[in-house]
Order: C-alpha cells, then structure tokens, then sequence
C-alpha cells in the first residue's frame, strides 16, 4: 500500500476518502465551501479509470435522491451541498432516514460560519439531529478523509444515511493526509425487502419505530468512536467540550504545555451522555466550543435532566412516536386508562385502492407484462400521488415514494449504479413539481431509463386541483431535450394493452432517456365535469 502523504484541502480529503473506500457516485450541485468535493472527483483520474459517476445535479435535491437511488441498488454514494443547499434536499433527506440505506450512504453538508458567502449561519447538526441519523464532524483533514470510511461503514452496518458536517475553514485548508488500504466498489445489490423504500404510512410507521429503536445504538458507536475522546485533566475548575474543528482551536493554544483542563473531543453524533455527565460531575464550569450554533450546548442545558422532574416522550410516560389523543395525556399524568375494546373485525380497516376505471390500473398492468414479469420485481421507482398504490396488491409494481419527484432521479442513480432496466412513474402534477430538474439531469447525461409520466389531467390524490402540466407535458419534454421518436403518449385503456406493452419494450431497449405518457382523465374529475356539463345542457 502506498502511504505516501498527500496534501489535501478538507473538501478533496473527502473526496479521496470517498474513492478509497470505494464510492460508486458523486452527486453535488455547487456551492461554496463544498464546491471542490465534486471538482476534485472530476479531475481525479482515478475516479475516471474506476467509471465513478461524478457529474452536477440540477439541484441539492435531486442529488441527494440520485445518491439514494445508487443506495437503493447496494453501491456507495455521496451526495454534497453547502449548508443551504441542504434545505432544497430537505425532503428526501429526512425520509432517507426512514427508508434506510442498501449501499453505504454519505450526505455531506458544509456550514459557513460569519457567511463568508453565505446569506445565513445554518448549522446542519440541527437537520441530522432532526432527521435522527448519525453525524461526523472532522476535527481536521486526516479525520475529513477517515470519516469517508468510516462513514460508509457505519451507514451499511445499520442501514442509514451518515451525515458529515463540515465548516468553512476545515473544507478550505490543506493538511497532509495519510491514505489506506482501498476498497474496491460494492456490486450491485437490491434491497431484500423490495418495499423498503415505498413510504406509504404503514410502512413508514413500521419505518420510523425502527428508527427510534437504532437511537441507543447510534449513541453506543459514539461512545466507542475512534473520534470521539475524553482526556483526563488536573485542574477541575473548568471542563471543556470541544467539537469537530473547535478541538483544533482549542488546542493551538496549549501546543508546548499542554490542556490542564478536562477534554471531551466530539466529533461523532449524538453526543456521549456519560463522557459528558462525567465531566459536570468533576468540574465547576463547562465550556463548549462549536463551530456554528450552540447545538450541543443547548442538548447540554437541558439534556441530564438531573432534577428527575420531567417526564414526557423521552422518558416514556407519552409514546415517543404517533399522535396524541385525551387517553393517551391522562395516562401520561398517571390516570386510569379508559381505552375502549378493540373494534370489531367488520369494522377493520380496508388498505386504500386505486378508483374502478382508473387509468393509472391499466398503465400498471402494461408496466406489469413488460417488466416485472420479465426482468422481475425491484426496477420500478415511484412518486407520490395515487399511483403510489401500484406498490400494493394486486399491482405490486413499484419500489420507492420517497418524496415529491425522487421517481426520476433514483431511476437515474440506479442506473448509474448498472440496474437495467431502470424505470420510474411520475405523475403529470408531481413532474412539473419537482420531476423536470431531475429529467433535465437524465436528459444532459443521456441516462438509459425509461420514464413513465402518468397523466390523469389533474391533480388527483389532493382532491381533483389543476394540473399545471395539462398540455404542456410534450412541449417540456421536448423542450428539456427528450428526442421525439423516444417520446410517446398512449390512451391506457385495455384495447390498447398490446400497443403499450410492445412501446415500453422498444424503450427499454433503447439506451438511452425515453418517456412514454399514459394520457386519460382520471375518473372522479370525469365525473365530475361530466355532471357539470349536464347541468349546463340542461339550463
């Protein structure tokens, strides 16, 4: 192996870290201070020898979900933004949380303290605190470059999205980086559970307890994190915690003597509740230094609750999970509990299904005879709205609702990753929400995917609103650069059954972007207009 040290700058330390540990993907949109993760991949040639996809998202967003869907099909992936690129990926990052992760999965979000080119101070452990998932904050660029190894270990060990946080002096500044042994690329492997990804509510219920469940075990890893490290000190007058690059800092200033105070280092997340306890037990004052907001000086404030007064979701007296109801607050206050008999199995809930004569049931079956039955389950990712039921029975057709227009880009990732073939259905409202981005990327790349945008002129799942796509699907498409000969609209009805199969065959074998549009009004809007122009005949 070659130990030669390499001078890096934060960014490209976690890039290299990535390619050494075997990445299969970079996604990024750019933005400063993360902007050289992806520019370093770009440049690498090692990345090039090893086909490693390293091209620019349309946005945050759609990275982040092209790096769940290489996830989704078992290879590592990292996706990067500044910190307030982390909002527009906001929704599939916290859901990623819930679907999990197949292939190791990074999300890196670099903070800009005193906005050097900024418009706010963001601190990203607020969204990996709220999404629940593990955080590593390097102290220096040796550890930014570490922590990509350890990263996608972690995150493949528990099956969950890892986020590195770093700031703006550490991603700008050079250090010497000792490198490891490299890891060569995971092959490609579906999920065993093909649902794992659907996030209809009673799988995401299932989804969310399991991830309360892996939140003592989180805090176990950073207990024994090889980051995280408590140095013992003489003088107890004051404890100091230091954090990520805060370490650094604080350590400039005893190079020749030494700290005589009590150290914690905490570079991964969450915090150690007994390091920390321990050292309020021995010192009179605390001082925590974080790059940032006080993150963990606020858990600090109130997190010991060393009175024993509360009481709450965390300890345990309110479920941690699901809504409130009057039973639930007076058994929370030690009252008697007046939960009613079970209902009666007449009266059980009925999984939703899609309307009798919807066309979304005929798209489903074509999808059905032309892919499933022949390439088999886990190649098609969806999208909210009501064809989402096409991941239940008796259609079973889809693998992913992640969030509004992730169909596209986790298509794309998959493909990226080598999934053929890779398909996705979107609806007519949700493509022009959030799915033309994720076209665009598909488009400039010429990623071989078959899109589906299922068109029921409406936008059905919230009551029957207009569509802001109705009749401009074709124009965007063409518009994004889809070539016209691998575009296509078909009426789903069953005497065009064989005509749809035998299109999406000849897409699939095409290699490159296609999109075939399954155009008909759905049925309650039908309806409903029809009535009204009854009424209108009738004046």
């Amino acid at each position: 192996m070659d130990t030669k040290k390499m001078l890096l700058l934060g960014d490209e330390a976690i890039a290299q870290g990535a390619i050494d540990a075997g990445v299969s993907g970079f996604y990024a949109y750019p933005g400063t201070p993360s902007t050289e993760i992806m520019e370093y991949a770009q440049h690498s040639k090692e990345a090039a020898e090893k086909n490693i996809h390293r091209r620019w998202s349309a946005n945050e967003k759609t990275a982040v979900e092209a790096a769940l869907g290489m996830s989704y099909a078992g290879k590592r992936a990292i996706a990067s933004m500044k910190h307030v690129g982390l909002n527009v990926a906001a929704d599939p990052f916290i859901n990623s949380a819930l679907t999990g992760a197949n292939g190791g999965l990074i999300i890196v979000s670099a903070d800009d303290p005193s906005m050097h080119s900024s418009q706010d101070e963001q601190d990203s452990r607020f969204f990996g605190k709220f999404a629940m998932i593990p955080i590593l904050e390097p102290c220096n660029v040796q550890e930014a470059y570490d922590m990509a190894f350890y990263g996608f270990d972690l995150s493949e060990k528990y099956k969950i999205p890892v986020m590195i946080r770093i700031t703006t002096r550490l991603a700008h500044s050079r250090g010497g980086v000792v490198p490891r042994k490299k890891i060569e690329q995971n092959k490609m492997k579906l999920p065993e559970n093909k649902r794992q990804y659907v996030l209809l509510p009673a799988i995401a219920r299932k989804s969310y307890k399991h991830l309360l469940e892996l939140q003592n075990k989180f805090l176990e890893e950073s207990i024994n994190s090889p980051f995280n490290k408590y140095m013992e000190g003489k003088d107890k007058s004051l404890g100091i915690i230091a954090c990520g690059l805060g370490y650094n800092y604080l350590m400039e200033n005893f190079q020749d003597t030494g700290c005589p105070y009590p150290v914690l280092k905490i570079s991964q997340y969450p915090p150690t509740v007994p390091q920390i306890a321990k050292m309020v037990d021995e010192c009179n004052e605390i001082l925590v230094l974080e790059e940032g907001m006080p993150v963990v000086e606020e858990l600090l404030r109130g997190m010991l609750n060393r009175t024993g007064k509360m009481k709450g979701r965390m300890s345990g007296e309110i479920p941690r999970d699901g809504e409130l109801s009057p039973n639930i607050v007076r058994m929370g206050m030690g009252m008697e509990d007046l939960t009613g008999n079970a209902a009666p199995s007449m009266l059980a809930q009925r999984p939703p299904s899609l309307c009798k004569g919807c066309p979304h049931i005929d798209t489903y079956k074509a999808i059905n005879e032309a892919i499933k039955s022949v390439y088999g389950d886990g190649h098609i990712f969806s999208d909210i709205g009501c064809y989402t039921l096409g991941a239940l029975p008796p259609f079973e057709s889809i693998n992913s609702c992640v969030d509004m227009g992730a169909s596209i880009t986790m298509a794309k990732g998959a493909a990226d990753a080598g999934l053929f073939p890779s398909c996705c259905v979107i609806g007519d409202s949700t493509f022009t929400h959030s799915g033309m981005t994720g076209l665009l990327d598909v488009v400039i790349e010429k990623t071989n995917i078959v899109v589906f945008i299922v068109d029921n002129s409406t936008t059905g799942m919230t009551g029957g609103q207009d569509s802001h796509a109705l009749g401009r699907i074709q124009d965007i498409c063409l518009g994004l650069g889809v070539e016209k000969e691998h575009f296509h609209i078909i009426n789903p009805l069953p005497k065009n059954h064989n005509e749809f199969v035998e299109i999406i065959k000849k897409e699939i074998a095409y290699n490159g972007p296609s999109v075939i549009v399954p155009t008909r009004e759905c049925v309650q809007t039908y309806k409903l207009h029809a009535s009204k122009d009854k009424e209108k005949s009738n004046e």
